[in-house]
């Protein structure tokens, strides 16, 4: 949910930001817009879609992949919050004329800088969970096979 709002607020920036009109100062376009930062919200869709599908096919290898994609996840906010910080520190002024959407623009960074912790802690506690279900898993393997070798004898 949180990839789709990401993805849905970089359309709205993307949007937003096409409409400027060139003013003797410039227009305005941050450097979380110029990497298209919020897009990476597809990452988030992917992971949680893995997520959802482990927990319906458990397998190590499916678990193994969505453990992956969640430090993917956690690598990708990470780099997101500190874009967005960059980009809210520093606010050069714009042409009045874009001074609208470069305000707007702001807000929307603040609504996406509360989210991309939350992102965060959703695949950190995943990953975490993922690493002791896959430990749990390996233990059981090893259990099997050293049950079946005592009752062999």
């Amino acid at each position: 949910m949180i990839g789709i709002f990401s993805v849905f607020m970089w359309h709205l920036l993307l949007i937003l930001y096409i409409g400027q009109i060139k003013g003797v100062f410039g227009t305005y376009e941050p450097i979380t817009y110029k990497t298209g930062c919020s897009l990476w919200g597809i990452i988030f869709i992917i992971s949680g879609v893995s997520i959802i599908r482990v927990a319906r096919h458990p397998s190590p290898r499916l678990l193994t992949c969505t453990m992956v994609m969640n430090i993917l996840c956690i690598i990708v906010a990470v780099i997101a919050v500190a874009l967005t910080v960059m980009e809210l520190s520093s606010f050069e002024s714009v042409s009045y004329r874009n001074y609208r959407q470069a305000k707007l623009g702001r807000e929307i960074s603040h609504v996406l800088l509360g989210f991309y912790p939350l992102e965060l802690c959703i695949a950190f506690t995943y990953t975490i969970f993922g690493c002791v279900g896959l430990c749990h898993k390996n233990e059981d393997d090893h259990t099997t096979v050293t049950e079946e070798a005592e009752s062999a004898f």
